[in-house]
């Protein structure tokens, strides 16, 4: 039973490791996925950032416009003080109306431009993260094609080293051959060369030109001759 457990696990191991080679090997494929994917996002982002800043405008123009209503009024009420004090009211009850508006248009200003601010923000460390990421990717990308091509040259150089092992081999038994070769006909030629010695002292001798060795004659007399 013991066995047969150790055979389990052995077999859920052995699936768990195919299946994370699957996945390693498909690792940078779902990195740029995912970060076409970010980049889609931040696309959307963006345009919503561009919506938002419209509409701060807008809200600023408004504000604006009832500070410059507001200062309008301000300045009837001043002259129409002097002529007409119900007028002079009038102006006076709409600056506060007009001021009342300002408070809320500036309350939604604000709120657009906190939302701005933070969304700038947060738009501006995404896409520094992502082009960190890309910089990863590259690298990594980078990596696996350097690492691919030094197996590649590994591969063939042993390959290389083998094959040239045995074409070493091959030429020495070549030169080997050749040396011997040389030595035979080296051995053929001073033999050639030392029958036809031979020959021609023994032509000589017959000749009575000189020949074979000396006598013992000769010899004295060359000897008493000194």
């Amino acid at each position: 039973m013991s066995v047969w457990r150790k055979l389990v696990t052995a077999v859920k191991g052995g699936a768990t490791e195919a299946a994370q080679s699957v996945v390693d090997s498909q690792a940078i494929r779902i990195l740029e996925q995912e970060i076409r994917e970010a980049k889609e996002e931040l696309r959307k982002s963006d345009h919503a950032r561009t919506q938002i800043l419209a509409k701060c405008k807008l809200a600023q123009q408004k504000v604006d416009s009832i500070n410059a209503s507001i200062a309008q009024y301000e300045e009837h009420a001043r002259k129409a003080i002097e002529t007409d004090r119900q007028l002079a009211l009038d102006c006076a009850q709409k600056v506060s109306d007009l001021k009342a508006e300002l408070e809320s248009e500036q309350s939604y200003l604000d709120q657009f431009k906190k939302s701005e601010v933070q969304l700038a923000g947060n738009i501006s460390q995404a896409k520094a993260n992502l082009r960190r990421l890309e910089q990863q990717v590259d690298m990594v990308k980078a990596t696996e094609s350097v690492q691919k091509a030094q197996v590649a040259v590994s591969s063939r150089h042993m390959g290389a080293n083998s094959k040239m092992k045995t074409a070493t081999e091959s030429l020495q038994r070549i030169q080997e051959r050749q040396n011997m070769r040389n030595a035979e006909l080296e051995a053929a030629e001073e033999l050639a060369t030392s029958e036809s010695s031979d020959d021609l002292e023994k032509r000589l001798a017959e000749a009575g030109i000189q020949g074979g060795k000396t006598s013992a004659d000769d010899e004295l007399s060359r000897i008493l001759g000194k």
